[in-house]
């Protein structure tokens, strides 16, 4: 079992850090907001430190999970950031969806240290965090994502690989864009299906069956019918990672209308008073303009 800091305790981080313990790896918390990793020690057994430096400290690995580029400079980088106290030969793993320039910023400065980096972030949303159940595109040395895997299979039902430091941060982009895509469809047929007196649940069924399948509507159709959007990933985040999506494109030439248009969709939600419901509420904008 191995020595591990987990850096960030949101609505990912909280769970994943739970899991560490559960598989007996000795953890080492650190949260901006202190109550959080008192409480998350008191439910789990492991241990807190004040900064991301003190947690650090002797640990094999390094795991981080927090909002933005950013947040990952100051628990990284910063003057009491987590990179200075890495011992060579340890290796940091980055949880949080983030840039791929980002990515590969802290891996320059961790190869400086001789410490090991993947950027790895992660999908499924919160059930998946707490389930354990959560999917993990990497981008980094062979070597790196070998000895961080055995860890990261704690939470994850799939890691995998995907190329050189900020691969997975731009697989995590493919991920975010083919889902607001699928989001959007599903809203409209929902939609569609209302304002034609259809029964939802009864078609839903149907269409389930073939070609038109897919996770959001297995698992959103019924809470999106009856309007409810309380589920989890939020718009606020989802617009952030569109965000870094579509600055990516820009400078790789990818056009991504479909992508922008969702974006924009999202941004009238956000404007409607639904900046913390879950991306399944494109649909409240549709019923919202109902005729």
């Amino acid at each position: 079992m191995a020595k591990v800091a987990f850096l960030g305790l949101g609505v990912m981080g909280y769970p994943m850090a739970g899991h560490l313990v559960k598989q007996g790896h000795e953890v080492t918390v650190y949260n901006r907001t202190t109550a959080k990793a008192l409480a998350w020690a008191a439910e789990f057994g492991g241990q807190y430190q004040a900064t991301p430096f003190d947690a650090a400290k002797g640990q094999d690995f390094v795991i981080v999970c927090v909002g933005n580029d950013d947040d990952l400079r100051a628990v990284i980088l910063g003057e009491q950031g987590a990179l200075a106290a890495m011992l060579p030969s340890s290796v940091l793993v980055d949880h949080t969806t983030a840039s791929a320039d980002v990515a590969r910023e802290i891996g320059t400065a961790a190869a400086a240290k001789d410490v090991g980096f993947i950027d790895a972030p992660v999908s499924g949303g919160q059930a998946g965090a707490e389930n354990g159940v959560l999917t993990v595109m990497v981008g980094g040395a062979q070597t790196t994502f070998d000895a961080a895997k055995p860890v990261m299979q704690a939470y994850a039902r799939c890691a995998e690989r995907l190329g050189e430091v900020g691969s997975g941060q731009l697989t995590k982009m493919v991920n975010q864009i083919c889902i607001a895509g699928v989001v959007q469809g599903l809203a409209e047929g929902l939609h569609f299906a209302r304002s034609a007196g259809l029964d939802g649940e009864k078609v839903v069924e149907v269409i389930s069956k073939g070609a038109a399948q897919s996770w959001q509507m297995e698992n959103r159709y019924q809470t999106m019918w009856q309007g409810e959007y309380n589920l989890g990933f939020a718009v606020d985040w989802m617009r952030k990672d569109l965000g870094i999506a579509l600055d990516e494109a820009r400078r790789n030439g990818s056009q991504l209308p479909l992508t922008a248009l969702v974006d924009q969709f999202y941004c009238d939600v956000q404007a409607s008073g639904g900046e913390r419901w879950d991306t399944s509420s494109l649909l409240s904008r549709l019923e919202r303009h109902r005729k």
